[in-house]
């Protein structure tokens, strides 16, 4: 059932759901931020309006610099500011930040220790479209890597709102992946947000199997326990919005509930991502069973991104046989 203390959207089960782009809300975090700040800077690499810093630079214009198509050059320029006290957000899409700018990130911001706030949009399969080519499925395994990278993937709006607040608020250099599309508002003003803390979404008191998920698959995930609950089959459902720092805490001790029958949910390549993170805490701590829910080691392709989603088994559906898979339920 859902987590009380969550505090989420009721509505969230509705045909009806109110839907809105991730992007939305760190548009809204960014302005809320500058105004709480006059150190918050942006910076962006020729596409403001796509990864929704147009608001900003509009308000702020004197605290904005358009990059053009120079990832590079944007990342170097970003760890400049920071270094000289401000507080950059350095935007583009995910493909090319950090896809094209990894090295610049690596030696000028994460090696030289400048809170630099990066923020890759139209990540995962929601670029849609564009196809393989502009759909970032490696990110989060590339941030994970670089040491002194925190990665946070927001599950929605309001999610994504709050993390650009707290990357202002917080030093330390900060990676906010962004999906595209529309996804459905789960969270409310005053769900609980805090960096590096994993929440539980959907509880039972003696569980079968937890299933870690994030960003708009969160959504996939409480369908997927739903759907398990009404079959007798009680889901933990961890909105894992910090990759990283993990919260270690959490994932060993909802994993011990659930007596080590454990789903991994992530819009990313299972390489290296979620599941990898989750996979490399519990070998260590404990031993769990894994069945992993992502993008089987290929590249994406042209579609809708509710198809792409379909096509590559990013579904409830697909969810709920794993589960019943890692509790010896069936053999799908």
């Amino acid at each position: 059932m859902i987590y009380n203390d969550a505090q989420l959207n009721p509505n969230m089960f509705e045909d009806g759901v109110e839907k809105v782009p991730i992007r939305n809300g760190f548009s809204d975090g960014l302005v809320l931020a500058a105004e709480q700040d006059e150190r918050v800077v942006g910076v962006c690499a020729d596409l403001a309006d796509s990864v929704k810093m147009g608001a900003f630079a509009k308000k702020f214009p004197e605290r904005y610099v358009e990059m053009g198509i120079t990832e590079q050059n944007m990342a170097s320029v970003a760890s400049g500011m920071a270094a000289m006290g401000k507080i950059p957000f350095a935007a583009s899409y995910a493909m090319f930040s950090p896809g094209r700018n990894w090295e610049q990130i690596r030696t000028t911001i994460c090696y030289n220790d400048q809170h630099v706030k990066l923020i890759g949009g139209h990540a995962g399969l929601s670029t849609g479209p564009d196809g393989g080519t502009h759909q970032a499925l490696e990110d989060i395994a590339l941030m994970r890597a670089l040491p002194r990278m925190n990665v946070i993937v927001p599950c929605d709006a309001i999610e994504a709102k709050k993390a650009t607040l707290a990357m202002a608020q917080n030093p330390g250099v900060f990676y906010l992946r962004l999906a595209r599309e529309k996804s459905p508002v789960l969270t409310t003003d005053v769900t609980p947000f805090q960096v590096g803390k994993a929440q539980i979404m959907w509880d039972a008191t003696d569980p079968h199997v937890v299933i870690f998920a994030c960003g708009i698959l969160v959504h996939e995930a409480l369908k997927a326990a739903k759907k398990l609950e009404e079959q007798g089959v009680w889901a933990v459902v961890v909105n894992v919005h910090t990759i990283k720092p993990l919260d270690v805490d959490t994932v060993v001790a909802v994993a011990r509930r659930a007596k080590g029958r454990v789903v991994t949910v992530e819009e990313h390549q299972i390489i290296g991502g979620l599941g990898g993170a989750i996979a490399e805490t519990l070998s260590e701590r404990y031993p769990s069973r894994i069945a992993y829910i992502g993008v089987g080691d290929r590249f994406g392709q042209s579609g809708e991104g509710a198809e792409l989603l379909q096509r590559y088994g990013l579904t409830a559906e697909r969810i709920f046989g794993a589960a019943q898979r890692v509790i010896g339920q069936a053999n799908l």
